[in-house]
């Protein structure tokens, strides 16, 4: 499409009241688009793909570790462990592995919670900034639909004008020939 003939302080001015240097930088991108008649929407799902292995093991670590899955079964294997420790290798006559108070398996859930929890913490931050740019773009598609509208109205509002004067004009120019009698009224 063609781009509109104002610069971006005009469009600044003429739609938000304030000159370009004084929008934030999402107002900016806005006015910007506007001007060149570009779209602002985008799909912001297309940069999961730009992930990193990281970024992407976090990702599933943390979808499993937030599981009920996980948690049934983290569940299972807890019981069995304190079942095998306390009663199952008693009753075949064998020394328990880890005997009451589950030193090991306390080392060991330690050792779980010290790496799973700041691979999740690095998931939720990320989904942090993605949910941020969301409602930036969501903010910027919002501000350029209501500014559009605004232009529309203002477009609908001259045209009305515009017709409203014509009309006034032709009902001017009858009332004067109805004045000058050289037309009977209601012909």
């Amino acid at each position: 499409m063609k781009a509109l003939s104002l610069t971006p302080d005009e469009g600044a001015r003429k739609l938000l009241g304030r000159a370009i240097g004084e929008l934030s930088p999402e107002e900016a991108v806005v006015i910007q688009r506007i001007i060149e008649r570009e779209s602002i929407s985008r799909d912001l799902s297309r940069r999961d793909g730009d992930m990193t292995f990281g970024q992407r093991l976090a990702d599933r670590v943390a979808a499993v570790g937030g599981s009920w899955s996980f948690i049934i079964a983290f569940g299972l294997i807890l019981a069995a462990w304190v079942g095998l420790n306390t009663v199952g290798l008693a009753r075949i006559g064998e020394k328990a592995f880890d005997p009451y108070p589950f030193i090991f398996l306390n080392l060991m859930l330690s050792m779980l919670a010290a790496i799973q929890a700041p691979i999740i913490m690095m998931s939720q931050n990320r989904q942090s900034e993605k949910d941020r740019e969301a409602a930036r773009h969501d903010y910027e598609v919002n501000l350029k639909a209501e500014l559009e509208i605004m232009r529309l109205h203002e477009k609908l509002d001259a045209l009305r004008d515009r017709d409203l004067a014509a009309m006034m004009k032709q009902q001017i120019e009858l009332l004067e020939e109805i004045r000058e009698g050289r037309r009977a009224p209601g012909t």
